[in-house]
């Protein structure tokens, strides 16, 4: 998580949402790192786990991304939920829940949804509050 942090950190100076991603392989190496590019792209799908995902996708040559576990700071929303499930992540590791937009527990529950073909397991809160003191950080600045 706190390699997540730094990249989060990165999305802020960039100043787009201060979201950072890391991707552990099955023998928990990293095998990515990246956060937020909304801003940078004019991409409304670069968050950064989407960016992580598909960056493995194409390194491996496979959309399946069996093993492998997803480190966030904060809780993924539907978008990236349900791309967890779709390339059978095993699991999905955040910090800060995400009361407005969060679909991996706060709002919904997409990565263990009984009625999908794949489940994802959840860790959630780890290093919550300093997660969520740089995203509040960030939008306290951006509204002065």
């Amino acid at each position: 998580m706190r390699r997540a942090l730094e990249a989060a950190g990165e999305a802020a100076a960039a100043g787009d949402v201060p979201v950072g991603a890391v991707l552990l392989d099955p023998g928990g190496v990293v095998v990515g790192v990246d956060h937020n590019r909304r801003e940078e792209l004019g991409d409304p799908t670069a968050h950064a786990e989407m960016l992580v995902m598909r960056a493995r996708a194409r390194d491996i040559g496979d959309w399946r991304l069996n093993g492998h576990t997803l480190v966030v700071t904060l809780e993924p929303c539907p978008m990236c939920a349900g791309a967890a499930v779709l390339s059978r992540l095993e699991r999905i590791v955040y910090g800060a829940a995400d009361p407005k937009a969060g679909a991996a527990w706060s709002l919904y529950n997409i990565p263990q949804d009984r009625r999908l073909n794949h489940r994802v397991d959840l860790v959630e809160g780890v290093l919550a509050e300093e997660c969520g003191r740089v995203l509040a950080g960030f939008f306290a600045d951006h509204r002065r």
